[in-house]
């Protein structure tokens, strides 16, 4: 890919961000309504606060699950075209385990892991 090329698809990126910015300021949905800004939930009107903190680790466990569960969805088709692949495709797949690994270990070790 050349330079000019790599430019023009930062100047095409960034005038279609633009348009769509601009976009969404001039065409917005509008109410005035008083219950819009009320805190909804299933139909139930809520009571007392509505804005509670979460402990982080509930998002980080979150997280490490995602990213595992994307990285298991890569291993299917690994596994459907490792005969036809061979060797090569073995040892990338051991070297994906191993950084997966890594990847468990540092999160357990940071204690992302544990329900306090």
């Amino acid at each position: 890919m050349s330079a000019e090329s790599l430019i023009l698809f930062f100047i095409v990126g960034a005038f279609l961000v633009g348009i769509a910015l601009l976009f969404s300021s001039l065409v917005p949905p509008t109410s005035t309504n008083p219950q819009k800004a009320e805190a909804y939930e299933c139909g139930i009107p809520t009571e007392g606060i509505t804005w509670l903190q979460f402990n982080v680790g509930y998002y980080l466990f979150a997280i490490i699950f995602l990213v595992f569960d994307v990285e298991t969805v890569f291993i299917f088709p690994w596994a459907i075209m490792m005969k036809s692949l061979g060797m090569k495709a073995f040892i990338e797949i051991v070297i994906f385990f191993f950084v997966l690994g890594i990847g468990l270990l540092y999160a357990w070790k940071k204690g992302a892991l544990k329900w306090e």
